[in-house]
């Protein structure tokens, strides 16, 4: 069973903690519930956490003159100082967060689906664009697993976000730790998953590890967080997922029949056809690697790369890919 690192996640506080939205209403999410039990969520709700109360009147964001004001209309309040004030305190304590989820649509929090206006007199006149606070946090964690609630329910994006989080929840323990060993132990267990993400960044890892005798390791530390945002910076395409389990399978081929060999193979060809999910071939090597006990494969993520309870939605799923 793996033992997973819990992720420190920022969340806005009314997905689910707190009845904090401008008409006094939380929302339940799925997502969120099932997450709850191995993630330690930080709950900011930048509108209550400025002083605005709940209920409270709805804010706008316009922008005059390349200047993004942030306004309460119904009672011609001004309160952009107040939100860039709380951006600054907030996110520049923060420290060592894996990933965000931010309300969707939210003027202080959403991201690229948020209506900005020109003027307040014709409110047909806007573009969608990122939240106050969701457009700071993209600005200063772009490596960071960032998303809304709405995205997340799509399968691929959710499983993507998933896979970051706990990936860099687990680099995060061992850089506390700057033990050498136990990121050369986490690269090799990282192999495949790197693989199915980046073949270039899972090099530059690999070398950044290899010259642990001759750098300094805070360096080598900080190099390997770079490029391991810059490895997760898109999900894993199709193509390169057939690549890690035609890889994976060669580790037991030897010893399976000719029957099921060929099954397998047939299946691998259905996911290329978009024809079956990626997840049936990932359960049936699965099942090889318990049945043969090749220790190498068993202690690889990309086979359980977060707890099993939040693998949920992927009988949506499909390899068509979000990325491409």
């Amino acid at each position: 069973m793996n033992d997973f690192t819990r992720p420190k996640v920022v969340i806005s506080r009314c997905l689910g903690f707190e009845a904090c939205r401008y008409n006094g209403q939380m929302i339940r999410n799925d997502l969120v519930e099932a997450l709850k039990p191995h993630v330690d969520f930080i709950t900011p709700c930048p509108e209550m956490d400025i002083g605005l109360g709940v209920p409270r009147y709805p804010i706008r964001l316009i922008q005059i003159d390349d200047k993004l004001k942030f306004l309460q209309p119904s009672t011609g309040r001004e309160i952009t100082k107040e939100m860039k004030a709380f951006c600054d305190e907030f996110l520049g304590e923060l420290q060592d967060v894996d990933g965000f989820i931010l309300k969707a649509k939210s003027p202080s929090c959403g991201i690229g689906t948020v209506k900005i206006y020109g003027d307040l007199k014709n409110l047909a006149n806007f573009r969608k664009g990122n939240g106050f606070f969701g457009k700071e946090v993209i600005s200063r964690f772009k490596g960071k697993a960032i998303e809304d609630e709405t995205r997340l329910l799509n399968p691929r994006i959710r499983d993507h976000f998933l896979k970051k989080i706990f990936t860099f929840a687990a680099f995060r323990k061992i850089k506390y730790k700057g033990d050498i060993k136990a990121l050369i132990d986490f690269q090799a267990q990282n192999k495949l998953l790197l693989m199915s993400y980046s073949q270039k960044e899972l090099k530059n890892l690999g070398r950044i590890v290899a010259s642990y005798k001759k750098r300094n390791l805070d360096l080598i530390f900080k190099d390997y967080q770079n490029h391991l945002e810059l490895a997760f910076i898109k999900g894993s395409t199709y193509k390169s997922n057939i690549n890690v389990l035609q890889h994976a399978f060669g580790y037991v081929s030897k010893k399976l029949s000719k029957q099921e060999k060929n099954f397998f193979l047939d299946s691998l060809e259905m996911y290329r056809e978009d024809r079956t999910l990626l997840q049936s071939c990932i359960s049936m090597l699965s099942s090889w690697i318990i049945r043969f006990d090749i220790e190498y494969l068993d202690n690889q993520s990309f086979f359980s790369p977060y707890p099993s309870e939040l693998v949920i939605g992927f009988e949506q799923d499909r390899r068509r890919d979000y990325w491409e």
